[in-house]
């Protein structure tokens, strides 16, 4: 299993948003500089939040973008749904007859309890846990610059 470049990149301009909070917008300049997301394939990824929801343009003066809820409200399976359809790991999970053995397989009943844990862990992280903790990573790194 693995997560495609744009819901990767999606989670961390989430996260940019969420530390940056709401007292003023983003600019997609800032997200691509301070996220190393080149400024075009931003552009798409900005697009898949807009289009789902997740974030607004900010209007006046401070112009950019902010969250369209509050972060605590936003889930990181929220985020994943902005980029990918419904999470399966397998493709034997995505519907009755997909596999001629799925009535006599015990091995799918793992994988599809797996697919429950992964989504169920994906939907109680909330974007606020994330950037509660990317801010105590930014604090340490900043403290860890500074000396004599």
């Amino acid at each position: 299993m693995k997560f495609n470049t744009k819901t990767r990149y999606g989670l961390r301009t989430m996260i940019e948003l969420a530390v940056q909070g709401t007292e003023r917008g983003v600019y997609q300049k800032e997200i691509s500089e301070r996220q190393e997301i080149s400024f075009k394939y931003l552009d798409q990824i900005i697009a898949s939040l807009k289009a789902s929801g997740l974030i607004v343009n900010s209007e006046g003066r401070m112009s950019g973008y902010i969250l369209a809820k509050d972060p605590e409200k936003i889930s990181v399976y929220d985020i994943y749904k902005a980029f990918e359809h419904e999470l399966m790991i397998i493709e034997c999970l995505k519907g009755e007859g997909k596999c001629s053995r799925e009535r006599l397989c015990a091995a799918r009943e793992f994988w599809n309890g797996l697919n429950d844990i992964i989504i169920n862990y994906l939907e109680s992280t909330s974007l606020i846990e994330l950037a509660i903790k990317q801010e105590e990573i930014n604090e340490g790194e900043a403290a860890s610059m500074f000396y004599i």
